[in-house]
């Protein structure tokens, strides 16, 4: 008898909420074909008087598009069409459909079919296992808190441990044929991760690789048990995955393990071939060598995500959750910690390499790693779930503002408006939400200011860098155990004004320090910069307001004024649903309003149309300054308005 193919349940996922709540519902229906109503009989009950009983039907269609049959009384929206009882119209999945009062959204797929990513994390989650059975083995035969200590600086502690892992996987049976067919799949992630490895390992531009001193030393990642034989054949093997994904035409190394990530799946079945039993044990030996080496030496499955460039920020939400952000995009990266007892211990070796530490009496640490990165990390009891950790990379490359025209982040125009806003001395404030790109964009305004100018530099956590010579950094202090010590950032400010400074910049303004920034820039320190949490211009304005209440209690008419003279510019960064970071508003500060006084801002550049930044119209009041000294050409808005 000719054996069939296995069938796949087709399922659909539907995802509703009511307008105005945020919380979503979802359901997966089998089959092709979804009913709407009020009635409980209905495939999705959506309970309101103003739906019908079987308001409408859903029907996926062979070309992977969905058609809706209004059957109610009532109207519905597809889309942006109103769709009326009895009329039906084709549209696609990712098509909003609105029946008043829920907004619907719909996710097709095969049951039986798993993304890349999910293939991933079901591996990395057996290798986990594996590794931490191989770990309480090494427990009982080793001294490894011992090892951790003196930090492996004997290679017979090395060998002695990596013939540990051996003789280990040797008793678990490890490699016998009943595993061949997972062992191979394993083998090719291992594979994978030494081939990332190696494109960050060869490269001697250090701009291309993530500095973080000895926090990720590479001294562990090759066993100290190396076979000559098999390290050639795994030598062929990368050469082979090279060519096949053409990695010599890329430019650099971010471009490359970029191409490796997405076309390896692909190129695998090439690879296979080479890969006989021999070799595939060594490369899991290898693999499992080194991530061990990595859990009692370094920092587990955070060593290599550490050092990846393609990774902007890692986030530890659990043990076995592990995300990471790249390209703006958060994803899991489908790594996990062997334990949670291994995640704390791991925490704690990060934060002790910055000279803080992290315990039950001290449950919180915001810190900095040598190389600006950014560590906040947090554990139980404030931690309800288990340990946490944040680390937002310090970027390899420092941004220029021709990049960010190239990036879409803001137009060519406004990129000359606001250069010449910094040179002439013109204060400027950007706001926007966390992770909006307020402090890059900082970084990069501020390369305008002339190099003559002293400039203070005044931050939580140290993350500018400023390529100008005479740059003073400050950065703030948080109390000792025995809490004292503490130096905020507006101690910081207050000591600046002393230290004769051309122009102050402060990284972000969070608190009292609001006030003493808008005084240093309404007594001579023209052109200092600072940023602030908010959604919109017009909301910094409030929040300014707010910021400087906690710094003295003055009337608002007083803070008004000072805020109006004080301010010049206002830039706003907004992250888009897909990651990008763009300007949405560039604004003046024009004054107070003669009636209500209140602050009055003038949008000068807008994304009106939802894409791109333009010109509004409206010309800054100190155009015929900028325009005088030579900074600008009126024609500055209407040369190559926009690049997205």
């Amino acid at each position: 008898m000719a054996a069939t193919a296995p069938t796949t349940d087709r399922v659909m996922t539907i995802w509703f909420n009511k307008l105005n709540e945020s919380r979503r519902t979802a359901i997966e229906v089998r089959g092709d074909e979804v009913t709407f109503g009020r009635d409980p009989d209905c495939d999705v009950q959506l309970r309101s008087s103003l739906v019908s009983r079987r308001h409408a039907v859903v029907r996926r269609l062979d070309d992977g598009t969905l058609e809706l049959r209004n059957t109610g009384t009532n109207s519905c929206l597809v889309g942006d069409t109103e769709i009326l009882g009895g009329q039906r119209v084709t549209f696609s999945t990712d098509t909003k459909v609105r029946i008043w009062p829920f907004t619907i959204s719909f996710e097709s797929e095969r049951r039986a079919s798993f993304t890349r990513s999910e293939v991933e994390a079901h591996l990395r989650s057996i290798v986990a296992n594996l590794e931490l059975r191989i770990h309480r083995q090494l427990l009982e035969r080793l001294d490894l808190y011992e090892m951790e200590a003196t930090r492996g600086g004997s290679t017979e502690s090395i060998l002695l441990l990596e013939n540990n892992i051996e003789d280990v996987c040797r008793e678990l049976d490890l490699f016998g044929e009943a595993n061949a067919g997972l062992l191979e799949e394993i083998a090719g992630l291992g594979l994978r991760d030494h081939a990332i490895n190696q494109l960050i390992l060869e490269t001697g531009d250090d701009d291309a690789v993530f500095d973080l001193a000895a926090l990720t030393s590479n001294e562990f990642d090759v066993p100290a048990t190396l076979v000559p034989e098999r390290e050639q054949e795994l030598h062929g093997l990368l050469q082979l995955l090279r060519k096949k994904a053409e990695l010599d035409a890329l430019p650099d190394v971010s471009s490359r393990i970029q191409q490796v990530e997405a076309r390896f799946a692909e190129i695998f079945p090439l690879l296979r071939v080479h890969l006989h039993a021999e070799l595939r044990r060594y490369l899991i030996l290898r693999m499992l060598k080194k991530d061990l080496k990595d859990i009692v030496f370094g920092f587990g499955p955070l060593q290599d995500l550490l050092r990846a460039p393609t990774v902007s920020e890692i986030m530890v939400v659990r043990s076995d959750q592990i995300y990471v952000e790249r390209d703006g995009v958060i994803e899991k990266s489908g790594r996990r910690f062997i334990s949670e007892k291994v995640t704390e211990s791991i925490i704690e070796r990060i934060v002790a390499q910055v000279g803080r530490r992290i315990d039950r009496s001290q449950p919180l640490v915001d810190a900095r790693l040598p190389d600006g990165s950014r560590v906040n990390a947090i554990i139980p009891p404030l931690a309800l779930f288990g340990p946490c950790l944040t680390v937002r990379k310090f970027p390899i490359h420092r941004l220029t503002m021709d990049d960010l025209i190239e990036y879409g982040t803001i137009s060519e125009a406004a990129a000359k408006f606001l250069r010449a806003c910094v040179i002439d001395r013109r204060s400027m404030l950007i706001s926007g939400g966390t992770g909006s790109g307020k402090t890059t964009l900082l970084n990069v305004v501020s390369s305008f200011v002339p190099f003559k100018e002293r400039i203070v530099t005044i931050e939580d956590t140290a993350e500018l860098r400023l390529h100008q010579e005479h740059v003073v950094a400050l950065e703030s202090r948080p109390a000792n155990v025995e809490g004292s010590g503490e130096y905020t950032i507006r101690d910081l400010v207050r000591n600046a004004l002393r230290m004769r400074p051309d122009r102050i910049i402060v990284g972000e303004c969070r608190g009292g320090e609001a006030l003493d920034m808008i005084q240093a820039m309404n007594t001579g320190h023209d052109g200092s910069m600072t940023t602030v949490h908010a959604n919109s211009s017009e909301e910094v304005l409030q929040r300014l307001e707010l910021l400087m209440l906690m710094g003295a209690d003055l009337p608002i008419t007083s803070i008004h004024r000072q805020i109006a003279s004080a301010i010049d510019v206002i830039v706003h960064i907004d992250r888009m649903v897909d990651g990008r970071r763009v300007i949405g508003q560039v604004s003046e500060v024009t004054g107070l309003h003669p009636e209500t006084g209140h602050v009055m801002l003038a949008h000068l550049f807008d994304r009106r149309d939802g894409r791109s930044l333009q010109p509004t119209g409206r010309l800054p009041t100190f155009i015929d300054e900028l325009i005088a000294k030579g900074l600008l050409e009126l024609e500055f808005l209407y040369v190559r308005r926009h690049r997205n």
